[in-house]
């Protein structure tokens, strides 16, 4: 019997165009793979890079910013602890940044439960406008907050300068907070409110312990953007309100100062603790996306 039959039927060979269809496929994607993984990898060497000559230079035993660094030494994270104008700047960055997120906690959640559920065109536009920091520059922000309390007469203090950063910091955790609450299910507060319970009691045993990780991601995003901000701390802060971000500018400004490099360290190094505990607790990837 020829080959070409088994059991009666004729065997199909493989065909050439057939293969060579799935060899095009297979290349086409390694390829496309290939392309944006290389992408991938140079947006991230750009991205890490600065941060990695930061610390690399934080160690460096010079007396000024150099890369590569002459030698390496921690002396200058042990110069921190004889810095007391840098000391006080961390703290009051910290009394700040606490502060502000603070209320803008409270302002957030209370305009998310506000507004999340709604439909309105008047729900849209006021959530629009508590938003509107998100799109704005900074430096706007900040000159147009300087040119408000100039007219209102009020000057420069530490409260303008918490106002200040309760307006840049608010829309984080309203964003944050208003995701959450648009994936709970609006059957529990409906079954909780049928049951006789009172508006506030249904906050505080059934919403608030369903959006609290939420509201944790956009406090923590809140609360870093505060500490580092520069352009509305550098328009509404006075003489006796100068924070870490602004002192570090000057030191740099005046003369290359290490010091700052030094800080810079500590707070990656703070930064990716926190992240990981943060990551740990609420989940903060999941509500950045």
């Amino acid at each position: 019997m020829p080959d070409a039959f088994v059991s009666g039927a004729p065997v199909r060979p493989a065909t050439a165009p057939r293969a060579a269809e799935s060899l095009a496929g297979a290349f086409e994607r390694r390829s496309f793979w290939a392309v944006f993984g290389l992408l991938g990898l140079c947006a991230g060497v750009l991205l890490l890079a600065p941060t990695v000559v930061v610390l690399i230079t934080s160690f460096t035993s010079g007396f000024s910013l150099k890369f590569p660094p002459p030698g390496y030494s921690v002396r200058w994270y042990q110069a921190l602890w004889d810095s007391p104008e840098l000391i006080d700047a961390g703290v009051l960055s910290l009394k700040l940044a606490a502060v502000g997120t603070g209320i803008s906690v409270v302002l957030a959640v209370a305009a998310a439960l506000a507004l999340a559920r709604r439909r309105e065109g008047w729900a849209r536009a006021a959530e629009a406008v508590l938003l509107s920091p998100l799109m704005l520059p900074a430096l706007a922000i900040g000159l147009s907050l300087l040119m408000l309390f100039n007219i209102a007469g009020t000057g420069l203090s530490f409260a303008t300068l918490v106002l200040g950063h309760v307006a840049i910091t608010t829309p984080y955790i309203l964003r944050t907070t208003s995701a959450s609450l648009l994936q709970m299910d609006g059957v529990l507060l409906e079954s909780a409110h049928s049951l006789g319970a009172s508006p506030l009691y249904v906050f505080r045993t059934v919403t608030l312990p369903l959006i609290a990780r939420g509201v944790l991601a956009g406090a923590f995003i809140g609360f870093m953007y505060s500490f580092d901000n520069v352009a509305v701390s550098l328009f509404l802060s006075d003489a006796r309100s100068e924070v870490l971000p602004i002192r570090m500018w000057h030191i740099i400004e005046s003369n290359l100062d290490v010091r700052a490099a030094a800080v810079s360290g500590v707070l990656i190094a703070a930064t990716l603790v926190l992240m990981v505990v943060m990551e740990r607790v609420a989940g903060i990837t999941r509500h950045m996306r």
